[in-house]
């Protein structure tokens, strides 16, 4: 059974299942002797709301908070530096493929690692690891700053250190988003996913935007230089943290086999759980609509490179205005089932008008709602996982999120390609939004637990 911790309130225990097992948890099952977790409580009438910066009232979530808005930032700048830094070395007839291979170097580290680094995230001390990762990412762009400072010419180096940074930031990611559970009250949690939303949103803007300075002035060299100093903040802010708890030895498990799949089970066997991340496959998978950005902006509306950037900017201006929106809203959704099904519905209605579209103003409109409705069902997946996966659990379901998070835009850019060259853009993300709202309207009607969640639902996790 879980114990206790500090503003943490029991709600599993890991089902036992003879002697063998003994150590190693079984897939979890209910607890009638657990009281719900405190954030699950409406509160009283005529109380008064949280503040909408709430979490950041905790000292050591406001550290990390801080930390990664700089961080984050310092990596979308590298994000856009490396893809600049491989088509210079490329002649123009071999760009695509070469940046296409960009991609793929990024997002087979994390396939790859995804099950291992929940496990580790659950198993190791999450801030100690953290320290490791960021300190490797920080080496990496060390790295790629002296080979361009070095005037290198290959680009195999660019590729490996590209991947060696993923490989790093695959094992961050888990580790950090159960982190922060432990950082802030329960009741408190919702707002400080909404907080680290704005943090993303606000780095996918300013990133790309500050790193395009940065080359223009200085040279793509100096936008590695400052996203390695980027990764000193959240390393020191990891190191001023004070009274994080943790979990006794006997909780975590043990980095193996047994616990990637126990990881895989306590998934696949909840519901809530599961539908939240088939539904952040289906909304990627099949309405990758911003890969065909480029014809639609040549071909479609000619509205040429300046409109291109507003296109693309679009999704981005969506998100983080809806971002800023939802801080102190979050606490008043109150059927957040719902809520997060119209929103991925809204997301293919968006997709399909965006492909019908021919006008640049509504385009660009119909772009930023698929900013605005993917944010919202963003923050409130986030919050359904959070709440209702036990701590020692966190990593393992984070890690498998990932595999769901990164496989559904590549494979959905690849799907978008193919249908396009096959009977044209338009089409392509036309059948996209719809197959969004199939596969929706399929989980709604196969999951009536996510229909019915709401703020104080009790969540009963699978029977052994």
């Amino acid at each position: 059974m879980l114990a206790k911790r500090r503003g943490m309130v029991k709600r599993f225990g890991l089902a036992r299942r003879g002697a063998r097992d003994k150590m190693h948890a079984a897939p979890l099952k209910p607890m009638s002797d657990a009281p719900s977790n405190p954030e699950n409580v409406p509160p009283p009438v005529g109380a008064p709301r949280p503040s909408p910066l709430a979490a950041l009232q905790s000292r050591n979530y406001r550290l990390l908070w801080g930390g990664q808005l700089i961080s984050m930032a310092g990596s979308m700048m590298q994000s856009a530096a490396i893809l600049w830094h491989v088509s210079l070395l490329v002649p123009p007839a071999h760009r695509g493929i070469a940046l296409g291979l960009v991609g793929l170097v990024r997002v087979l580290p994390i396939v790859l690692f995804s099950l291992l680094s929940g496990v580790a995230a659950d198993a190791l001390d999450r801030r100690r690891l953290m320290l490791v990762t960021q300190t490797g990412m920080a080496l990496a762009a060390a790295a790629l700053a002296a080979y361009a400072f070095a005037g290198g010419r290959m680009l195999w180096p660019i590729y490996m250190l590209a991947a060696l940074s993923s490989a790093f930031a695959s094992f961050d990611g888990p580790a950090r988003q159960s982190l922060i559970p432990n950082l802030v009250p329960p009741e408190h949690l919702p707002n400080a996913i909404s907080l680290n939303t704005i943090v993303f949103q606000a780095a996918s803007v300013l990133g790309p935007a500050l790193g395009g300075v940065v080359i223009g002035f200085w040279g793509v060299a100096w936008a590695y230089v400052l996203n390695a100093v980027s990764f000193l903040f959240v390393i020191a802010a990891l190191l001023a943290m004070r009274g994080v708890p943790r979990r006794p030895a006997s909780q975590s498990p043990r980095i193996g086999r047994h616990a990637a799949l126990e990881g895989l089970r306590f998934v696949f066997r909840t519901p809530l759980i599961r539908s939240t991340m088939l539904l952040d496959f289906a909304a990627t998978f099949f309405a990758s609509a911003t890969a065909l950005l480029p014809i639609f902006a040549q071909d479609v509306l000619r509205v040429g490179a300046q409109g291109y950037g507003l296109l693309s900017a679009a999704p981005s201006v969506g998100a983080l205005l809806t971002s800023v929106a939802l801080v102190p809203l979050i606490d008043r959704i109150e059927r957040r089932g719902t809520v997060l099904l119209w929103s991925v519905l809204g997301y293919g209605l968006a997709t399909v008008v965006f492909g019908v579209s021919t006008s640049f103003a509504l385009t660009f409109v119909c772009l930023a709602l698929t900013g605005a409705t993917d944010t919202v069902s963003m923050v409130i997946r986030n919050v359904i996982r959070q709440l209702n996966t036990p701590d020692a659990m966190r990593g393992r379901m984070t890690g498998v999120n990932m595999v769901f998070f990164m496989g559904g835009p590549q494979l959905g850019e690849l799907e978008a390609g193919m249908v396009a060259s096959w009977w044209g853009a338009p089409l392509s993300v036309v059948t996209g939004g719809i197959g969004c709202m199939l596969v929706t309207a399929w989980v709604a009607w196969r999951t009536p637990v996510l229909r019915a969640y709401r703020r104080g639902s009790e969540v009963r996790t699978p029977e052994a």
